[in-house]
């Protein structure tokens, strides 16, 4: 079963969303058959590449507020991600243009370290004094995540570097109705979104399970099956090819 998972390393929601979904899967009985996808989806992807500024500043235009309710705001998030004991720096951390960031995603998607170089963005975005948004300190995060330093540097200085994949992961997330990220997609048959409590993740997770498409097994004409030795025409199996005997 697959599970796609549309998010922004900007996201907070996301960045706890995340952990939750990993305490409902661990506590899923077939986790070890679920294959976790993360999706692009740029909170703000009108942003010019280089342009950062301070969070709550930000926050505070963006939604017509005060930067004394934005602090409030954001120190109630710092609150939940704690709880999930996750660090979170409420105030002072930078925002800014999240799809260099995306495309090295892609990239480390076909290098197998897709999920190491997330979970590395998040912590360095949302728990770490220093900006993420920047060339060196995103290639530090890569090669933490184990890929090569030239190949990524070589991806992040081509701005048309898996951007096709990048812009595909959102058009995908508009056409299954995701407004916002979190967005979680269960073997494309169930949605969930937002950063919803683990047991919520645990249940998804089993009643996507349970209700999964089952492979189509046809029936055999009697006296003509697998299992009528002698009858069944010449087959190849795991074990091997049947020889003939004449």
């Amino acid at each position: 079963m697959q599970v796609e998972i549309w998010s922004d390393v900007a996201c907070p929601w996301c960045y706890i969303g995340k952990a939750r979904f990993e305490q409902g899967l661990a506590e899923f009985e077939h986790k070890d058959e679920v294959e976790v996808v993360f999706r692009s989806f740029e909170l703000d992807p009108q942003r010019p590449e280089g342009e950062t500024a301070q969070v709550i500043p930000m926050l505070a235009q963006k939604y017509g507020m005060s930067e004394s309710q934005a602090r409030q705001a954001e120190q109630r998030v710092a609150d939940n991600a704690r709880s999930e004991g996750l660090d979170y720096i409420a105030e002072g951390r930078d925002s800014g243009s999240t799809f260099a960031i995306h495309r090295l995603l892609h990239f480390a998607k076909t290098k197998g370290a897709q999920n190491e170089l997330i979970d590395l963005t998040f912590k360095a975005n949302f728990a770490d004094e220093r900006s993420v948004f920047g060339r060196g300190r995103v290639l530090e995060l890569a090669v933490e995540a184990g890929l090569d330093k030239d190949e990524a540097a070589a991806v992040y200085d081509d701005p048309q570097a898996y951007a096709a994949d990048v812009r595909q992961d959102e058009r995908e997330a508009e056409e299954l109705g995701a407004t916002g990220v979190p967005f979680f997609v269960l073997d494309r048959r169930f949605g969930v979104s937002g950063g919803q409590p683990a047991d919520l993740f645990r249940q998804a997770l089993e009643e996507a399970w349970r209700t999964r498409p089952q492979p189509l097994k046809l029936p055999t004409v009697p006296g003509l099956g697998p299992d009528d030795i002698g009858t069944s025409g010449e087959i190849c199996g795991p074990d091997g090819c049947a020889v003939p005997q004449r």
